[in-house]
């Protein structure tokens, strides 16, 4: 009895435990990279509206106006391309997350057909 006992929780381990384990920790993977991005890229938006405000305040006259709305733009293109690379960077991060965790499950999968021949 004791060596069923034995059996039976190696395939718990082998079969759920593990695999659950490894799972978790690819999630948590994700979850890390995927607020670190989103705390970059608040930050980079956060600083580009700061700057804005403060080209803004220094207008005082046309010239100063002209340079405003120059740097306006430029801060607009900046924006779309930050925002570009951001989705990129996200997307890249979720189809990882995904494509793992799809090799997990047929990992998972595998391992407890082997089991249950066993």
């Amino acid at each position: 009895m004791n060596k069923t006992t034995e059996k039976t929780t190696q395939q718990i381990e082998s079969v759920f435990v593990s695999p659950m384990r490894s799972y978790t920790l690819t999630a948590l993977d994700y979850y890390d990279k995927l607020v670190s991005a989103q705390m970059d890229a608040a930050r980079a938006y956060s600083d580009m509206a700061i700057s804005q405000a403060r080209t803004w305040l220094d207008v005082k006259d046309t010239d100063s106006f002209k340079k405003a709305m120059e740097s306006q733009q430029k801060a607009a293109n900046d924006f779309m391309e930050r925002m570009k690379g951001d989705t990129e960077k996200v997307t890249s991060i979720s189809k990882s997350f995904a494509e793992d965790s799809q090799k997990q499950a047929e990992e998972t999968t595998k391992k407890a057909v082997e089991t249950a021949k066993q």
